[in-house]
């Protein structure tokens, strides 16, 4: 569609509270599936959306259902809730309701939201239920156990059901609470489902939960186009991909926000992912944003990992449930996929995806909107059938190489505990909840205090450094440059083309 005939948002007859909410965000002109899905939203259609991540699907839905609670509060007085909308993590529901807010700015008092996916207490958010906010955002986890709590009635008054991010709902474990959830509901009532891709969880998703609805496919690549997102290939051993990581980043041949995508350090260490508590995760992603940080470490979802590398499907995972585990890992947090991670210049692979859709939604997480970016991938020499040819000149690296090493050496199982132990000591001097308690227990915070890890980890300052002969050019580290590594398109030889 030419830019002369795009549909802008004062042309789709929406509120003006809404338009000037539109307008204070930023947002001069709707993304393409927003042109497409608001319209058919607002006659009160069911619809299917796919766009790939970064698209702008989640104001798709929002604008409408906020639209529909303006227009039905015009003709009634009734204080209710009118909209559901589920998403299968924290993070998620988190970023929903905050494009809720942003969109509600100029209404704020006639649309309320509300976010209860937080696994806080039951009877605070009861209460919270209990002023019948006009939106909810939940997982169906916890949207169902209110439901059975009584603490929510949806069953006369609901217009609106949204499952953002459906791909993963079944994925991620939530098929028999969606389906019970679905018992709660009225009869007739709109519904949407938003997604990144068509999988079979999310057509089996399709048949309970829309009627007659509208498809919209784009026809858009999955990722950005090459003039915007630059792939990356390099084929390297642990030990060397250690090395030219810290090369990349000493020699600030890597700038801008970064976030590195890890599936297991051989230990579980990392920055993100789903063993943190909320709260840190949540903070980490807002700092982040923020500007903060420049650099983010994260993990895909384990859980969801198949032995041979591909997804777990809604039979798997039930299969899956069944299995006993000595850790209960938190379902309900995702990373790579639908987190908003803003202005990020680069994605690193540093451990490769174990396939296309994981490629996929990584590299999502930079180049979104007009912004530019870029995607370094690390291929173990295993995986190296699977890749185009590529060539890098790994002898650049070697003044590099024992810095890493004997930092990696640092990174044991008990540095890593006694690291993740001293996160939870954090948390337990700052939690409000148990304030009250320390104070009528006052030993055990002073035991808290005095407590000392019994390993710690030696600091080898001399490592910042790097020689200067390196970073002048003198010698084959200070020849590194980023043409040396060449520029593929991310294409396995077994599966479709990413571009």
């Amino acid at each position: 569609m030419g830019e002369e005939n795009k549909m802008m948002f004062h042309e789709m007859e929406l509120d003006d509270r809404i338009l000037k909410a539109v307008s204070q965000v930023g947002w001069s002109h709707p993304t393409v599936i927003q042109e497409t899905a608001i319209p058919l939203l607002l006659e009160g259609k069911d619809v299917l959306m796919r766009a790939r991540t970064g698209s702008g699907k989640t104001a798709a839905f929002a604008i409408p259902v906020i639209q529909k609670i303006l227009h039905l509060k015009n003709t009634s007085t009734y204080q209710c809730i009118r909209a559901l909308i589920l998403s299968p993590s924290k993070e998620l529901c988190g970023q929903i309701a905050s494009v809720i807010a942003d969109l509600t700015l100029k209404c704020s008092r006639e649309v309320k939201c509300i976010d209860i996916s937080a696994s806080g207490d039951m009877h605070i958010q009861k209460s919270l239920l209990s002023d019948q906010p006009d939106i909810v955002v939940a997982t169906p986890a916890r949207a169902l156990a209110h439901l059975k709590a009584n603490s929510m009635r949806l069953k006369e008054d609901l217009s609106v059901l949204v499952v953002d991010e459906a791909d993963l709902v079944f994925s991620f474990g939530y098929e028999d609470e969606v389906k019970e959830l679905l018992g709660f509901l009225p009869k007739i009532y709109q519904a949407v489902l938003a997604s990144a891709t068509l999988s079979d969880d999310v057509l089996s998703l399709k048949k309970i939960v829309l009627r007659n609805p509208v498809t919209l496919k784009l026809e858009e690549p999955e990722l950005a186009p090459s003039s915007q997102l630059q792939h990356y290939h390099l084929y390297a051993e642990e030990d060397d991909k250690a090395a030219i990581l810290y090369a990349l980043l000493k020699l600030n041949l890597i700038r801008g926000k970064s976030i590195i995508f890890v599936r297991t350090f051989k230990i579980g260490s990392c920055v993100l992912n789903s063993e943190l508590p909320a709260s840190i995760r949540c903070l980490s992603v807002d700092q982040f944003n923020r500007g903060r940080f420049q650099i983010i470490i994260a993990s895909d979802e384990k859980a969801l990992e198949k032995p041979d590398g591909g997804l777990l499907k809604g039979e798997d995972i039930r299969k899956k449930k069944k299995q006993k585990s000595k850790r209960k890992k938190d379902r309900e947090s995702g990373v790579s996929r639908g987190i908003d991670f803003q202005h990020v210049s680069n994605v690193i692979n540093f451990d490769f995806p174990l396939d296309v859709n994981s490629y996929v939604h990584r590299a999502g997480r930079t180049a979104r909107g007009n912004n530019q970016g870029s995607v370094l991938s690390f291929v173990s020499i295993k995986e190296k059938p699977l890749m185009e040819d590529y060539s890098f000149a790994l002898e650049e690296v070697e003044g590099f190489r024992y810095r890493s090493r004997d930092a990696w050496r640092a990174v044991t199982r008990i540095a890593v505990r006694e690291a993740r132990l001293q996160e939870i000591k954090r948390e337990l001097l700052n939690c409000d909840k148990l304030k009250g308690y320390f104070e009528q227990q006052p030993g055990e915070l002073a035991a808290i205090k005095r407590d000392r890890a019994l390993h710690t980890v030696r600091l080898q300052q001399h490592l910042a450094h790097q020689p200067l002969a390196q970073l002048r050019g003198e010698g084959p580290a200070g020849r590194f440059h980023r043409h040396h590594v060449t520029s593929t398109s991310c294409r396995p030889r077994h599966t479709p083309a990413v571009r």
